[in-house]
C-alpha cells in the first residue's frame, strides 16, 4: 500500500499531539480559581508549582533531545506522550501544593519531548523549503489546543469537575499512541508506505551536505556549544520563550486577578488570542517558503523573524496603552501571539539548517532548555513586579523580542550547513 503525501499525515499526527499537549498544560491555568480553594492554595503556591513544571521541563527539553537523536523519533513520541497522559491522570490524587508539584514535574519533563521531535521529525520529513511550513503547522497544534483547552476544560469542569477532567485530557494521549505507530513505520527512505515521487521530493530538496547518511557523526554537547551558531540559536530562545508562555501560564490568572472572571468566563475568553498564534503559525511557515523563491535561506529566515519581533513590540505597547477592558485585551493578545508564532516557527527550524539529523535534537533540546530557564525566571518575578498593576511585566516582554532577533543576527553570520561539523 502506498499513500500519497505521507509526510503530511506524519506532521497532522505530531500536530494532533501538540494540542493534546497544550489542553493538558492548559487545564491547571483555567481551573486553578476553583482548584485553589480546593486544595487550600495561593498565588504564590500557583507560581511554585508552575515553576517546578518549567524547571522539569527545561531538563525535559535537553534529555528528550539526546534521546531522540538515539532512539528516532517514533519510540520517542511514544515515549513523551505516554508519560506525560500518566502525569496528567495522575493529577486526580492532588492534595496539596506538594502532590500537585509532584504530578505538575512529571508533565514537565515528559511534555518537552514534542518540541526536540518535531524539529527532528521535520529535518527527517521535509526538504528544507518545507520544514518551516511543517514547523508552522506543528506550532499551530500549540495555538488550536489552547483554543480548545479554555471552552472544553471550563465545560468539563462544570460537568465532572477539576479531577475527572485531568483524567479525561490524559486518556486521550494514550489514544493517540496507536495511529502514530501504524502510521511512522520507519524513516521516508525506508517507509513502505512511500511513494517514489515524495520519497525524491523530501531527499532532493535537502541540502547537498544535509542528506540521511547512516555515517553521519552525532556531536557531543561540547561540540554544539563550541560553534557559536549554536549559542545563536539558544540566547534567541532564551529570549523570546517568556513572551509565550507568560500567557499560556498567567493569562487565565489575569482575567481572573483585572476583571474578576470565573472559570467559565476565562474559558470564554481565554480561547480568542490563540486563532492569531494559529494563524501566525501557518504565516510564517508560509512566508518564509515564498521568500525563499527568490532569497537565501539565511536573509529569509532572519527576515520573518524580525518582522515577527516587530508585530510582538508594538502590540505589547498597545496592550499597555489601551487594553482597558478584556476584549481590547484579548485582541491585543491575538496579535502578540500572532507575532510569536510567527517568529518562532522559524527560530525552531534553525536547528536543522546548521546541523546533520543526528544532532537535531540535541541543539533544539538545549535551546528549549535555556528558553525555559528564562521562563523560569519570568514565573519568579511574576507575583514580585505585578502586585500594582502588569504593565512592568509587559515591558519586559517588549524588550525581549528585540533582543532575541539581535542573537541571531551577531551570533549566526549566515544560517546555513555548519562546514566544520560535516567530517
Amino acid at each position: 500500500m502506498k499513500v500519497k503525501g505521507l509526510r503530511w499525515w506524519i506532521i497532522g499526527l505530531v500536530c494532533l499531539a501538540t494540542v493534546i499537549n497544550y489542553i493538558d498544560r492548559s487545564a491547571l491555568g483555567i481551573m486553578w480559581p476553583e482548584m485553589s480553594k480546593d486544595l487550600g492554595l495561593t498565588e504564590e503556591d500557583y507560581a511554585w508549582v508552575i515553576n517546578i513544571f518549567t524547571i522539569t521541563y527545561a531538563a525535559g527539553k535537553f534529555i528528550s533531545g539526546k534521546v531522540y537523536d538515539k532512539v528516532g523519533t517514533k519510540i520517542g513520541f511514544v515515549l513523551s506522550i505516554f508519560f506525560w497522559s500518566l502525569a496528567s491522570v495522575l493529577h486526580f490524587f492532588a492534595r496539596g501544593a506538594a502532590s500537585l508539584g509532584i504530578f505538575r514535574g512529571l508533565l514537565g519533563v515528559a511534555e518537552a519531548g514534542n518540541w526536540p521531535g518535531a524539529v527532528k521529525n521535520n529535518a527527517e520529513w521535509f526538504p528544507i523549503k518545507e520544514r518551516a511550513v511543517a514547523q508552522g503547522i506543528f506550532n499551530a497544534g500549540a495555538a488550536i489546543g489552547s483554543i480548545i483547552a479554555a471552552p472544553t476544560v471550563a465545560e468539563l469542569f462544570g460537568a465532572y469537575g477539576w479531577k475527572v477532567t485531568f483524567v479525561i485530557i490524559g486518556v486521550l494521549g494514550f489514544i493517540w499512541i496507536i495511529p502514530w505507530l501504524i502510521m511512522n513505520k520507519n524513516k521516508p527512505k525506508l517507509h513502505p508506505w512511500i511513494t517514489d515521487e515524495e520519497k525524491n521530493h523530501i531527499v532532493s530538496g535537502r541540502l547537498e551536505s544535509r542528506r540521511d547518511n547512516d555515517d553521519d557523526k552525532s556531536l557531543s554537547v561540547m561540540e554544539i556549544l563550541s560553534m557559536k551558531e549554536s549559542w545563536g540559536v539558544i540566547a534567541s530562545r532564551f529570549f523570546i520563550e517568556p513572551i509565550w508562555w507568560l500567557f499560556v501560564f498567567w493569562m487565565p490568572i489575569y482575567l481572573y486577578k483585572e476583571f474578576g472572571f470565573n472559570v467559565k468566563e476565562i474559558g470564554y475568553y481565554a480561547w480568542f488570542p490563540y486563532v492569531g498564534a494559529a494563524i501566525g503559525s501557518l504565516a510564517g511557515g508560509w512566508y518564509v517558503k515564498k521568500l525563499m523563491n527568490n532569497n537565501s535561506l539565511d536573509k529569509s529566515r532572519k527576515k520573518v523573524i524580525t518582522i515577527g519581533a516587530v508585530i510582538i513590540v508594538f502590540a505589547i505597547v498597545g496592550a499597555i496603552l489601551f487594553a482597558d477592558t478584556p476584549e481590547k485585551f484579548v485582541s491585543f493578545v491575538f496579535v502578540v501571539l500572532f507575532g510569536f508564532q510567527f517568529s518562532i516557527s522559524n527560530i525552531q527550524t534553525i536547528p536543522s539548517d546548521l546541523l546533520n539529523g543526528k544532532s537535531v535534537g540535541t541543539l533544539a533540546g538545549l535551546g528549549g532548555s535555556i528558553g525555559a530557564v528564562s521562563v523560569i525566571i519570568m514565573n519568579w518575578l511574576i507575583p514580585i513586579i505585578t502586585t500594582e498593576s502588569y504593565t512592568p511585566a509587559f515591558i519586559i516582554l517588549a524588550v525581549l523580542a528585540p533582543l532575541a532577533v539581535l542573537s541571531i543576527n551577531l551570533l549566526i553570520k549566515e544560517i546555513k550547513p555548519i562546514e566544520n561539523e560535516i567530517n
